[in-house]
């Protein structure tokens, strides 16, 4: 068993602190893809502010705007998050987070987005969330959907549709496959 020494002690609790920032950052994502507002809220202090260059807000706001202009203007979205760093300064971190963003249009081709969001996350009371956030939108494309035969539509969406609700298969406890439901 290795030892317990103070350095490993400190390196638990940084990788803890990166871990609960990172899942904050998720509940962001899963949020406001889900039009979870709860969620999504959960991700912010209520004194945050969020400056998305489009709209800007503090937490509440923000985030009702959020929703409600996904929920006018597209069908489905995903926001996806990969290249992240964080500095940690006791109960303070910078971080910055790649995303991509595709959304689905009503009358409108798709959407693909690339960009970052650079934060300013708080500890407070032992849980960590934003306190402040700039999206920097890097470039906003529209795309070409493939044309996907008929007969293998019903193959490739069998699993959807993609829900902008706690209605969605993400939610459901405990997810059992179909074929032991029976």
């Amino acid at each position: 068993m290795p030892e317990i020494t103070p350095d490993l002690i400190a390196f638990l609790r940084e990788m803890k602190d990166r871990t609960a920032i990172h899942d904050c950052l998720l509940r962001y994502t899963r949020g406001v893809d889900r039009h979870d507002r709860e969620l999504m809220l959960s991700a912010y202090w209520p004194d945050a502010f969020d400056d998305h260059g489009v709209a800007e807000g503090y937490a509440a706001d923000f985030v009702d705007w959020a929703i409600g202009w996904h929920g006018e203007f597209q069908t489905k979205h995903h926001h996806a998050i990969s290249n992240h760093v964080v500095e940690i300064d006791g109960d303070t971190a910078h971080g910055e987070t790649y995303y991509t963003f595709w959304g689905e249009n009503k009358g409108a081709p798709p959407q693909l987005s690339f960009g970052r969001y650079v934060d300013r996350f708080e500890k407070r009371n032992g849980e960590w969330r934003i306190a402040d956030r700039v999206c920097v939108n890097e470039m906003t494309a529209t795309l070409t959907a493939a044309e996907i035969p008929e007969e293998w539509k019903a193959r490739i969406f069998s699993t959807g549709p993609n829900r902008r609700d706690k209605g969605d298969v993400s939610y459901i406890r405990p997810l059992v496959r179909k074929a032991n439901a029976n």
